[in-house]
């Protein structure tokens, strides 16, 4: 397996839509790593570049160590899976994985063995025998990523490949693809979703995409949602979005304290300056984050809905003057709550400050 290294690439359209800017990024043999990012960031582009399918327009990538801009897809030792299965539909599963193999002129004997291996690793040995109709869509991606694995690549890409399936074959194979790295653990696999969940529970970091912007923040998934370094970071990471309240700070040390516009005061971990005091910054606190209180509040507002989901209840405010509208998520069941005033509070180490834009925490 290999390790990949892109030093400030770049990807310009017609020479004017930067996609993809100063991409500077280490990936370890053996990682998992996913991009995420909003629609247009261009997080598929870059997948597709070190691919080679994608000319880069400036910058280096290397593979294993070895200088790749202008090595063609076939000679840099690299598997992808689309997100569409492609699969032959005359072929059976077995022809479908050993198909490449042929084309490799690799021996009978070789192309039994791959087959047979990654066929174990993916649960597809009594499937072996059927055609692609005869098989669901959470299989039929599975024999896709087989016909990678026979190859025996140095680096695995994978681009959004359960985005076709249904929500409950979504979870099962996602399942299926953390238990196949860890059959797997040299393997280099890089990711492409736009699905959080796929993101946080697959990754050992996830490298964030901004539109036009390159990175936002590279991390392990804890990382990220803890600790995010700026505001577009904190609100692209977690569902729902983490609420941002301005205010202005009002006492400085290890700890910073805000008071939120609106009235409430926010303490948190994250550590400040002297010359920070009066400093216009924003407060982050995720939803999960909140609890009620009647006490001292960052918080304070007119419930405008509620959504009962058993384990947990969502409330949201109505939304401040020029804001977007505060979401609490509250552990249990709130009934009753619609139309009244609540107060919200958060632990310091929950609450977040950002000044233009960036993390306290990062300075």
């Amino acid at each position: 397996m290999a390790d990949i290294k892109l030093t400030d690439v770049n990807k310009i359209y017609g020479g004017k839509v930067h996609v993809l800017k100063d991409i500077n990024l280490d990936i370890e043999k053996g990682e998992l790593i996913v991009f995420v990012g909003p629609s247009g960031c261009g997080k598929s582009t870059l997948l597709r570049m070190i691919a080679g399918l994608e000319t880069i327009t400036s910058g280096r990538l290397e593979i294993d160590h070895e200088h790749v801009n202008d090595v063609p897809p076939a000679q840099r030792g690299i598997a992808m899976v689309f997100q569409s299965y492609a699969l032959y539909p005359h072929m059976t599963v077995r022809e479908n994985m050993s198909f490449a193999l042929k084309l490799a002129k690799k021996s009978p004997q070789e192309i039994t063995e791959s087959v047979d291996r990654a066929a174990r690793i993916l649960q597809l040995e009594p499937f072996l025998d059927r055609l692609p109709k005869a098989l669901s869509g959470g299989q039929r991606q599975r024999v896709a990523i087989g016909r990678s694995i026979v190859r025996d690549p140095k680096v695995y890409l994978f681009d959004e490949p359960l985005s076709n399936l249904d929500a409950a074959l979504r979870v099962a194979t996602r399942i299926e693809i953390a238990q196949l790295k860890e059959q797997m653990p040299d393997s280099t696999m890089i990711y492409v979703t736009h699905d959080q969940v796929e993101a946080m529970t697959l990754a050992d970091r996830i490298v964030v995409l901004t539109v036009g912007e390159g990175i936002g923040q590279v991390g392990n998934p804890l990382q990220l949602y803890e600790r995010p370094e700026n505001e577009f970071v904190a609100q692209f990471i977690g569902s729902p979005a983490m609420n941002l309240l301005p205010g202005k700070i009002i006492a400085t040390g290890k700890q910073t304290t805000v008071r939120i516009a609106g009235g409430g005061v926010a303490v948190s971990d994250a550590p400040s300056k002297s010359s920070d005091e009066n400093l216009k910054v924003n407060v982050g606190v995720r939803p999960e984050d909140f609890s009620e209180t009647k006490g001292d509040y960052i918080f304070e507002g007119e419930v405008d809905i509620v959504e009962a989901l058993g384990e947990v209840t969502q409330l949201y405010f109505k939304a401040q003057k020029g804001g977007d509208p505060i979401i609490g998520k509250l552990a249990g069941i709130h009934s009753g709550l619609r139309g009244e005033t609540v107060r919200l509070t958060a632990e310091p180490n929950k609450v977040q400050v950002f000044h233009e834009g960036k993390s306290l925490y990062y300075r």
